[in-house]
C-alpha cells in the first residue's frame, strides 16, 4: 500500500505514542495516525515504530483516541513490532511514578521494566495449570510472630496489610515467604518476590516450587539468556505464573491483579538499579503497593531506618517475635575488642590471630563435629598494615608507599613488611606518627586468613568462599569456611560457631549507612549458627560499648534502627529528608541549578567529593574524579516530589539546549559519602 492510498482506522485511528528516546526533554508523547491494516494489531501497550525527525524509533503505544489536539498534519504509525501487550496500565502508572520519584525519564524506567523483544518465544503457547485450592501453611512458624497469624488471615481475607517483617535467627525465611506467596496465589492473584542476588533467588525459587509447585513460579534474573529471560517475563504477563521471585528489576513484573509484593533485606545495595533513573527495589515496591492496594512485606534479619520509617509513620505494622522467641532462637554472641591484650599466649591462637574466646569457640565447635564460619571484610591477602599502638598506616621510609606483609609469612604470621611501591622490605619500622614499632594488618584478607587458619588447626578441612567462587551451600562437618562479608554459604544444621573478624574495618567505613551496613553482614552470618540452647556461638572482635555491637549482642536490630533514624533527623539525612546527590562538572551543575526553579525550603550542601570508589561514567567514557564533584540537595519530605519534578525539568531545559558535560541525578542515593 503506497503512502498516498494509505487509510486511518475506522474507530480511534489515532496512536498516542511514547517514543524511547535517551533525551530528557523528548520525555512526552507523540500522536500518529494508525493505518487500517495496523488496526487490529495496535492495540494499548504493544511495542511499535514510529518515525521521528526522520529516522525510525522504537516506541510505547500508550492509547487509541478518536482525534488529536495536534493541529498539524499527523505521520503515520510506522509498524507494529509485536502484537504482545507488554505494557499493563498497572506497570505504565507504577513507571509513571517511579520516574516522578526519581525525576528520571519514563524511556529509561521501562528498560528497565520490559525486557528485549524475542520474538521465537511469542509465539509459544502455554496453558495455565490450576492452582492448588488450599496452600500449605505451617500454622507454627508465623505464630512465633506477634500478630502473624493476623497477617496471614488478612492476605487468605484479600485485604491488603502492609508490615516490616523481622525474622527470627534460623528463621526459614524462604518458606515463610513461600506460605505468603501461596495463599495469594489460591486466591487467584499474582505475587511478586524480590530479592537482592542469585543465591536468595535460588533459595526462594526451591521453596516456593515446594509449597506452591513449579509450575506456577517463575525466577527473573539479569544473568538469564535472552530467550529465557523473556519466556519467564512473558510468563508472568500472561498469567500462567502467579508468582515471580527475581533480584531488582523483577520488582515491575507485570504479574495481573497483584496481591503480594515483597522485598527481603532490603538493606542490600545490590537492590539499588546503578542505571538511571536509579530507583531502589523497596521503593518501586512501596509505590506499587500504593498504586494498587496490594500487601507489602520489607523483610530481613537485620532493619533499615528506611524500613523502621514505614512502622513510625504507621504505613506498615511491625511483625516481630516476642523477646523471649527471640532468645530462644539466636546464637549465644559475644564481643571483645581486638587488641594485643585480648590475644591469647596460646601459639596456635597467636598464629590464627584469634583472642583466646574466639579460638576456644572455634575449638569447642570442631570438636563437637561441627563446622565454623569465620566472617573477614575482603578476599585476598593483607592488603596493608597499621601501627598497633596509634594505627596510624604503616609508610615506607623511602618513599613513603604503604607497607604489607608477603603472601609467604613465617609460622607465626609474621615477616619483614615490603613496601607495595619500591618492594623494598623495612626491617626496623618505627611509626612515623608515635614511633611505635609494632605492626597489625588493617585488614586481613580471606585467603590469608584461611592460610593462618589451616596451620593453627592442623587437619581440619579449611574452605573458602568469596569472589569468583562463592559457594551457596556446603556440606555439613567439622570444618572452618572462611568467607568474605555477603559470601557466607549455608551449612545444613547451621555452623557450630561463627567469627566475626576485624568488626572495626566494617564499622569504620566513611559512609552513612556504616553502622546499619555493619549489623546487617554481622546479623546474616550469625544467622546460620545453631542456637545457644544447641551450642551455637558467634564471637564478634569489636568494641562491645558500640551500640552496634550492642545491638548484635542483644539481637535488637529494631531498636537500633530507631537510633539510626533519630540521629538521622538530628542531622537531616534520608529517610527524615529527601536529599538529591547532583554529580558532575562544576559548570554543569552550577548550570543545572540555575534553570532548576528548587522548593523554597531546598538547602544545598557542597560541593563534596564523590564518595569513594564511584565515578561518572557517560557517552561510553569516565570523567577523572578530580574532575567531578557533588551538590547535594536537602529538602523536607513534604517537598520531596516538588524537588524531583524540578531537578526532572532542569534537566529537560539542559537537553533541549544541548548542553555539554554529563550531570547525574539522584534522589536518596545509598551512598551518600
Amino acid at each position: 500500500m503506497t503512502a498516498t492510498a494509505k487509510a486511518a482506522a475506522a474507530h480511534a485511528p489515532v496512536a498516542r505514542v511514547l517514543p524511547l528516546l535517551p533525551v530528557a526533554h523528548l520525555d512526552r508523547e507523540f500522536d500518529y495516525l494508525i493505518p487500517s491494516d495496523l488496526d487490529v494489531q495496535a492495540q494499548p501497550g504493544v511495542r511499535v515504530r514510529v518515525r521521528f525527525s526522520g529516522r525510525l524509533v522504537d516506541g510505547i503505544l500508550l492509547r487509541r483516541l478518536k482525534s488529536s489536539d495536534h493541529e498539524g498534519r499527523l505521520s503515520w504509525l510506522d509498524r507494529v513490532v509485536s502484537p504482545e501487550r507488554v505494557l499493563t496500565p498497572e506497570i505504565e502508572a507504577l513507571v509513571d511514578a517511579v520516574a516522578q520519584r526519581c525525576a528520571g525519564t519514563r524511556a529509561d524506567v521501562l528498560r528497565l521494566a520490559i525486557p528485549p523483544r524475542h520474538g521465537k518465544v511469542e509465539s509459544e503457547q502455554t496453558e495455565p495449570v490450576p492452582l492448588p485450592c488450599e496452600p500449605r501453611i505451617d500454622e507454627a512458624g508465623w505464630s512465633a510472630y506477634l500478630h502473624g497469624p493476623n497477617f496471614v488471615e488478612a492476605l487468605q481475607a484479600g485485604r491488603g496489610p502492609r508490615a516490616v517483617w523481622q525474622a527470627l535467627p534460623g528463621e526459614d525465611w524462604c518458606t515463610r515467604l513461600a506460605e505468603l506467596a501461596a495463599v495469594v496465589a489460591s486466591a487467584g492473584r499474582g505475587a511478586v518476590l524480590v530479592v537482592p542476588d542469585q543465591r536468595d533467588l535460588d533459595r526462594l525459587v526451591r521453596a516456593c516450587a515446594e509449597v506452591i509447585g513449579p509450575e506456577h513460579v517463575v525466577g527473573l534474573a539479569a544473568g538469564l539468556g535472552p530467550s529465557a529471560r523473556y519466556r519467564r517475563w512473558l510468563a508472568a504477563l500472561r498469567g500462567t505464573a502467579r508468582v515471580v521471585v527475581g533480584t531488582r528489576a523483577s520488582v515491575f513484573a507485570p504479574t495481573p491483579d497483584l496481591g503480594l509484593v515483597v522485598v527481603w533485606d532490603d538493606g542490600d545495595s545490590s537492590l539499588s538499579e546503578p542505571r538511571s533513573p536509579y530507583p531502589h527495589a523497596r521503593e518501586v515496591a512501596l509505590l506499587r503497593a500504593h498504586g494498587t492496594g496490594c500487601a507489602a512485606v520489607v523483610a530481613g534479619h537485620s532493619r533499615t531506618a528506611e524500613a523502621q520509617a514505614l512502622v513510625d509513620t504507621g504505613w506498615a505494622h511491625d511483625l516481630v517475635a516476642a523477646r523471649e522467641t527471640v532468645r530462644a532462637r539466636a546464637p549465644m554472641i559475644t564481643a571483645l575488642a581486638d587488641s594485643d591484650q585480648a590475644l591469647a599466649r596460646d601459639p596456635g591462637a597467636r598464629a590464627a590471630r584469634l583472642p583466646a574466646i574466639a579460638f576456644a569457640a572455634a575449638r569447642s565447635a570442631l570438636a563437637a563435629g561441627a563446622g565454623v564460619l569465620v566472617q573477614v571484610p575482603r578476599r585476598g591477602y593483607v592488603p596493608s598494615l597499621a601501627c598497633s599502638k596509634c594505627r596510624a598506616p604503616a609508610r615506607c621510609r623511602r618513599c613513603n608507599g604503604p607497607l604489607a606483609l608477603p603472601s609467604a609469612a613465617g609460622p607465626d604470621g609474621a615477616g619483614s613488611p615490603t613496601c607495595k611501591w619500591c618492594g623494598i622490605a623495612e626491617t626496623n619500622y618505627r611509626c612515623q606518627a608515635c614511633g611505635g614499632r609494632v605492626l597489625r594488618a588493617m585488614v586481613v584478607g580471606a585467603a590469608r586468613t584461611a592460610e593462618e587458619l589451616g596451620r593453627a588447626f592442623t587437619g581440619t578441612p579449611v574452605h573458602t568462599s568469596g569472589g569468583g567462587e562463592v559457594k551457596a551451600e556446603i556440606a555439613a562437618g567439622p570444618k572452618l569456611v572462611v568467607a568474605t562479608v555477603g559470601a557466607e554459604p549455608v551449612m545444613p544444621g547451621g555452623y557450630g560457631a561463627a567469627l566475626l573478624l576485624d568488626g572495626w574495618a566494617l564499622l569504620g567505613r566513611a559512609d552513612l549507612r556504616a553502622a546499619e551496613e555493619a549489623l546487617r553482614r554481622w546479623m546474616t552470618a550469625s544467622t546460620l549458627v545453631r542456637p545457644h540452647t544447641d551450642g551455637g556461638q558467634v564471637v564478634v572482635v569489636a568494641d562491645s560499648g558500640i551500640p552496634t555491637v550492642q545491638a548484635l549482642v542483644r539481637w535488637d536490630p529494631v531498636w537500633h534502627a530507631r537510633s539510626q533514624l533519630a540521629e538521622r533527623a538530628e542531622v537531616g539525612f534520608p529517610p527524615a529528608v529527601h536529599l538529591a546527590a547532583v554529580d558532575g562538572e562544576a559548570a554543569s551543575i552550577g548550570e543545572l541549578l540555575e534553570v532548576a526553579e528548587l522548593p523554597a525550603s531546598a538547602e544545598l550542601l557542597g560541593p563534596v567529593p564523590l564518595p569513594p570508589g564511584e565515578r561518572l561514567p557517560f557517552a561510553g567514557d569516565e570523567l577523572e574524579p578530580d574532575e567531578v564533584e557533588r551538590m547535594l540537595i536537602r529538602v523536607p519530605r513534604a517537598d520531596g516530589r516538588a524537588l524531583a519534578r524540578a531537578l526532572a525539568e532542569a534537566r529537560a531545559i539542559r537537553s533541549a539546549r544541548r548542553s555539554s558535560g554529563p550531570v547525574r541525578v539522584q534522589i536518596d542515593p545509598v551512598r551518600i559519602g
